[in-house]
């Protein structure tokens, strides 16, 4: 599933340095999402971009200096037709309060291929599991997000 995200939830996570939806109302990016495993409250978004070439060059360079180890950042595949690349290094979590409204094209939902959202949701839970550990692959702390977002929703 893709999604958009309210300004609202940008708000509160100001200083983290997360991708905002663009000025003047233009919803971008849009995100795929999927529930957390432990916590049903939790849904990870990981943010779509088209710069396929861009974020290909970025990957091929981290796995030539990582000696051919994993490399978490990226994956790659179609959306609507075209190539892009979800972007796990820029994962967060939000709750339902703050999803603005799904992606849709000519009123239908846009899916992404099993095969695709397979590897976006077990590479995305591989760098939470890293989070939870120590090992920060997005650039803030998911983890601290995660509990503010829990917190919040208990009160």
């Amino acid at each position: 599933m893709a999604n958009f995200i309210k300004d609202e939830f940008f708000d509160i996570f100001k200083d983290y340095g997360l991708m905002e939806n663009k000025d003047g109302g233009t919803k971008r990016p849009c995100y795929f999402c999927f529930r957390d495993r432990k916590n049903k409250d939790i849904i990870w978004f990981v943010p779509i971009s088209t710069k396929y070439e861009k974020y290909k060059k970025i990957y091929d360079n981290k796995k030539l200096k990582s000696g051919n180890r994993p490399v978490y950042n990226f994956v790659f595949g179609n959306v609507l037709g075209k190539k892009a690349v979800f972007l796990i290094q820029n994962i967060f979590p939000t709750t339902e309060k703050y999803i603005e409204e799904k992606y849709t094209n000519s009123n239908k939902d846009v899916e992404i291929p099993t095969v695709v959202k397979d590897e976006i949701i077990r590479t995305s839970l591989r760098v939470v599991r890293l989070a939870e550990g120590g090992t920060n692959i997005p650039f803030y702390d998911i983890i601290e997000m995660k509990n503010i977002l829990l917190e919040n929703k208990k009160v």
